[in-house]
């Protein structure tokens, strides 16, 4: 697991698929850590999923195009697919700025 690991309340629990480390792989998480720093500082979790070393999460996650991301937590679960390079796009479809 990447990101902060700090268990508390309202926690923004994030799943990141990924294919090894590819340029896209490496630009999404970038682009999603960089984006959780800068509103959810210390208050969030990436877990990253590399699929070509747990092939079987593809299918259990209903995963088909990589990289995307899972919000888990807060409720509803949402995701975004791509590298992320689209902060507000991102920012909008994972809901995790109030003001987007």
């Amino acid at each position: 697991m990447i990101g902060k690991l700090q268990e508390h309340e309202g926690l923004w629990d994030l799943r990141l698929f990924v294919s090894n480390h590819t340029p896209r792989s490496v630009a999404a998480f970038s682009n999603l850590k960089r984006m959780c720093e800068e509103h959810h500082a210390g208050n969030y979790r990436i877990e990253v999923v590399d699929l070509l070393e747990q092939p079987q999460m593809a299918k259990e996650n209903q995963i088909v195009a990589i990289p995307t991301v899972v919000r888990r937590s807060p409720l509803p679960p949402l995701r975004v697919v791509g590298d992320l390079s689209n902060a507000e796009k991102t920012m909008r479809g994972l809901q995790l700025c109030e003001q987007m």
